[in-house]
């Protein structure tokens, strides 16, 4: 008794198998599938790259925020040493890289304000310069500068 269903060792009947082959016996993608897989290729990457380049401007805010807070400790500092701001000197080794300008304004005995203004591709940040001053206020001339200030 033969079985119901027969078990087939080749994938298609000899059929399909010449339906499916080109008449030329070339090999590979057509041109069809190429602009298809292109065309997804550009959609999701039309999709991810805003998303992707708005994570890198967060992640380089936050490195300037974390210099200026950085700046404001070593100013505390020297201010418990000195009783005064004007003798402290912006510390040496911070940096935001290439991306933000950190600077100590005019400073007075009993004030000093930090200032982080975007440079190169971070100068077009809507966030705009960040500015801290002694008693911790924050604030950024850009559009929304509580916004700015939370995403760090």
């Amino acid at each position: 008794m033969q079985p119901v269903h027969p078990i087939r060792t080749e994938p298609f009947s000899p059929l399909l198998a010449e339906r499916f082959t080109r008449p030329n016996g070339a090999e590979g993608f057509t041109l069809i599938e190429l602009i298809f897989v292109v065309a997804i290729v550009a959609i999701l990457l039309a999709l991810a790259y805003p998303a992707y380049t708005d994570q890198i401007r967060k992640a380089r805010r936050a490195d300037a925020v974390s210099t200026m807070m950085a700046t404001a400790q070593y100013m505390e500092r020297c201010f418990t040493q000195t009783n005064a701001y004007n003798g402290c000197t912006q510390p040496a080794g911070l940096s935001a890289d290439e991306y933000y300008n950190i600077s100590v304004d005019p400073y007075t005995a009993n004030t000093y304000t930090i200032q982080a203004e975007p440079q190169g591709a971070q100068a077009t940040d809507p966030c705009g310069t960040y500015t801290l001053d002694y008693l911790g206020n924050k604030s950024s001339d850009g559009s929304d500068s509580d916004r700015c200030w939370a995403d760090t």
